[in-house]
């Protein structure tokens, strides 16, 4: 039988890590003895601090040089990363007649830069060691456009977010890297209930749920999976 302390430990990096869903996320994996690279925002500072085998910093991820560094820092480290899981992120409500090109630059920045910036470094490190995992966190609106109608930057922003999901598992397929997308319903957040105060919550999707499918993914049999889309709809 091979103990835990035999086992080879995983490192992940995670972006957005002190969101609503990065904080049960990290609390997952934490549990389960995850090295943990934690992508923090500039009011941050200082979270995360107590726990073990956690490197956590600020980083502006609109700027591809301080992604760039911050995952060389984390590989530094921590010798080798296994996963970057995608968490950053934001929302705009808005149909097309009312959206601008400020509108659509933004969503792009926040939901798309933020991972691809780390993307390009991450994807290198993992053809040097033998491969990796790339999990996002799509949207339902970027899947079914009567739903994108009424977000349509967020909607567009979320869309490049599978296809560079799907450009990875078609580069990487002689490479185990892999790329897998967790699209949620609406998330169970105080900010949700807050601005839905009408809705019944128990049909949204717990932040929890999301960090346990995000467990599962990078567990044993999770990296035997590919081309994956995960849908965690509940009732919603």
């Amino acid at each position: 039988m091979i103990r835990k302390s035999e086992m080879k430990q995983q490192n992940v990096i995670v972006s957005g890590a002190s969101g609503n869903l990065g904080k049960d996320v990290v609390k997952k994996l934490a549990d389960l003895g995850y090295g943990l690279n934690l992508a923090l925002g500039r009011h941050d500072a200082g979270t995360f601090g107590e726990l073990p085998d956690t490197f956590a910093k600020q980083v502006d991820l609109l700027n591809q040089d301080a992604a760039n560094q911050f995952v060389s820092d984390s590989i530094t480290n921590h010798r080798s990363i296994q996963a970057g899981i995608f968490l950053a992120g934001g929302y705009a409500p808005g149909v097309i007649s009312k959206t601008n090109d400020e509108d659509i630059e933004k969503m792009m920045q926040i939901n798309f830069l933020t991972a691809f910036h780390l993307v390009k470094p991450l994807l290198a490190h993992f053809e040097a060691n033998g491969g990796g995992q790339f999990i996002f966190i799509g949207a339902r609106p970027a899947l079914i456009s009567k739903q994108g109608a009424g977000n349509f930057a967020y909607a567009l922003s979320k869309s490049l977010v599978f296809k560079m999901a799907e450009m990875i598992n078609a580069e990487g397929e002689s490479k185990n890297i892999t790329a897998t997308v967790i699209v949620p319903s609406t998330i169970d957040t105080p900010t949700n209930r807050t601005a839905m105060p009408e809705a019944d919550f128990t049909k949204w999707i717990p932040t929890t749920d999301i960090a346990e499918g995000i467990a599962f993914v990078l567990s044993e049999t999770g990296r035997k999976m590919r081309q994956t889309i995960i849908k965690l709809y509940n009732q919603d």
